[in-house]
């Protein structure tokens, strides 16, 4: 067994990792809180569920542009200090929800601004953290890192939101945004102890980051098949296959149970990533990561292709109690689509890490973020309007096969990325 368990190694042999993993554990927890009561927030100022959609959109605009701009001033500039100062810049923000909640605002657009300044911030500081990472530790303990870091935020992911509900409900919007900026003090403890990490020698970085240095990028990863073939079948995945805009329909017409089938859903595929890392000890053995990607990414078709079926047995019947044995089918289809999301990421995160050169690292970490935010909300526009024609139970089979069939059509087409050796790295 303790091959199979989670490998702590990157944690024992490096103290800065080691600080750095459990101050973004602890404060994605306390990010996960924040997304729960914003939410909570602006529907009870608004009573609208169109404003909490704006919310998302409000998030995501700066994602995008700090995701692609941020990953060009990560390469310029020494890495600790660029996420140092997007952290405080974060910080601020949550504290500035802290004070608007005890003083009782009652104003959508001032979250608005804050959540879209707090999800910049964010965008810049993700792949500065991460591009510093391949500094810290040795290439070969790159796929137990990526492990660890699925574990932290499968439980931020997992008990955020539970926890931002309760003290919502048991308290008021001021004390959950308090607990989040005092969370975050953790990442911000772990950043400050980072030994510094300036750009090393290049002889293509420009002299000024700007957009030039952004097109760079993109004209780097354009050249570098396996590279770019982590971001086309994570694509793939998410366009095709991402369930969560049918979940709601679940609870109330298929199995029953309301929201709260609703939120079981959610959690299953969380507790699936979980899983997943707690079991990933024998993941660092691995050397073709372009094939367990593949066949991962396989596997979360399939589940999804299950959970549709499963859908579709049990029938738009609208209950009036919770089809218990449906809802169990529905969950391990949905576990299993967890597990298998979360060994692709762990092996599409150490293929860019590894392969990629250390002056390319944060554009890409930058690319990497806005696909990982972007592609599941296109998915869900996808999805959502595939369920409005044929149903939710069809639209997740046929997203599930298609995202089959896609994967192995783009893996046919470059086969080098079947070929990838983890001992040899070609980006």
């Amino acid at each position: 067994m303790p091959s199979f368990v989670v490998d702590t190694t990157p944690l024992r042999v490096s103290p800065a990792f080691r600080r750095l993993w459990w101050g973004v554990a602890v404060s994605s927890l306390g990010a996960q809180l924040t997304v729960v009561a914003v939410g909570l927030q602006v529907y009870a100022i608004s009573g609208s569920t169109a404003s909490v959609g704006l919310l998302g959109l409000c998030a995501l605009v700066p994602l995008v542009i700090f995701g692609l701009y941020g990953g060009a001033i990560v390469d310029h500039y020494d890495r600790r200090r660029v996420a140092l100062v997007a952290s405080v810049v974060s910080w601020t923000a949550t504290i500035g929800l802290a004070v608007q909640g005890w003083l009782g605002n009652t104003q959508e657009w001032v979250l608005f601004a804050l959540v879209a300044v707090q999800s910049g911030a964010f965008a810049v500081s993700t792949p500065a953290r991460s591009a510093i990472i391949p500094r810290l530790l040795d290439p070969r303990l790159m796929p137990a890192a990526n492990a660890l870091q699925t574990l932290g935020f499968s439980v931020a992911f997992t008990v955020g939101p539970l926890l931002g509900a309760a003290l919502v409900a048991a308290f008021d919007y001021g004390v959950a945004y308090t607990v989040d900026a005092l969370l975050f003090t953790a990442a911000l403890f772990a950043v400050f102890r980072l030994p510094a990490q300036p750009p090393l020698p290049s002889e293509t970085r420009r002299d000024r980051v700007g957009l030039a240095s952004v097109v760079d990028g993109f004209r780097y990863l354009g050249t570098q098949r396996n590279v770019r073939m982590t971001f086309a079948v994570d694509l793939v995945a998410m366009i095709t296959s991402s369930p969560r805009v049918l979940f709601p329909a679940v609870g109330l017409v298929y199995l029953g149970g309301g929201a709260t089938t609703t939120g079981i859903m959610a959690a299953s595929a969380a507790v699936g990533v979980g899983l997943a890392g707690l079991f990933s000890g024998g993941l660092a053995r691995i050397r073709w990561q372009g094939r367990i990607i593949a066949v991962a990414i396989t596997i979360w078709g399939l589940a999804i292709a299950g959970f549709g079926l499963t859908l579709l047995a049990a029938g738009r019947g609208h209950p009036d109690q919770v089809l218990w044995l449906a809802l169990a089918a529905a969950v391990l289809m949905l576990v299993i689509a967890g597990a298998s999301d979360a060994i692709s990421s762990v092996f599409r995160q150490t293929i860019l890490q590894t392969a990629t050169p250390d002056d390319m690292r944060g554009r890409l970490q930058g690319v990497f973020i806005v696909v990982v935010a972007g592609g599941p909300r296109l998915g869900e526009a996808l999805l959502g309007g595939a369920a409005a024609k044929v149903g939710e139970g069809w639209a997740a089979v046929i997203g599930g096969c298609l995202c089959v069939v896609l994967l192995w059509l783009l893996v046919r087409t470059q086969r080098s990325f079947w070929d990838y050796d983890a001992r040899h790295p070609v980006p």
